[in-house]
């Protein structure tokens, strides 16, 4: 099984696209809490779904239980938390979620993890991928694209 990563920040439209076709990604699988902001951009769910098909014939997925919740990630954002204390709040979220067990692995196969953080070290997507790797029973390929 391979699983990719992409954040859409810090990337032009035609550098995201690009990598998304050359990786012949199946379908975005985002992660975002917010889908919907301005300041996505050309990543806001809307177009995203729509470019995705027009320029790389991939599917959209948004699945809101990889997603952290807002007073875990606003307490990030607003620095009253550490990226150490916010990434294991995370991973318990996921796992009172039971994601291991609610998302199919079809959708994961050939996915790309979506959230906006350009780097994925300091990512919940980079979470995701590694908390499924662990929790599935199947060898987990992790690609970041960048």
């Amino acid at each position: 099984m391979q699983v990719f990563t992409i954040g859409f920040t810090k990337k032009s439209a035609e550098q995201f696209f690009s990598l998304i076709r050359e990786n012949q990604i199946k379908r975005i699988v985002d992660t975002r809490l917010n889908t919907t902001s301005q300041l996505a951009g050309f990543a806001k769910k809307t177009d995203l779904v729509y470019f995705l098909n027009e320029l790389c014939k991939t599917d959209y997925v948004h699945l809101p239980e990889l997603t952290p919740t807002k007073p875990m990630l606003d307490a990030y954002k607003n620095k009253a938390i550490s990226w150490e204390s916010y990434a294991d709040k995370f991973l318990d979220l996921m796992a009172q979620r039971h994601v291991e067990r609610i998302i199919d692995k079809a959708v994961i196969d050939e996915g790309c993890l979506l959230c906006s953080e350009h780097q994925p070290h300091q990512c919940h997507r980079r979470l995701v991928a590694e908390y499924l790797n662990k929790h599935w029973d199947e060898d987990i390929t992790i690609v970041h694209l960048l």
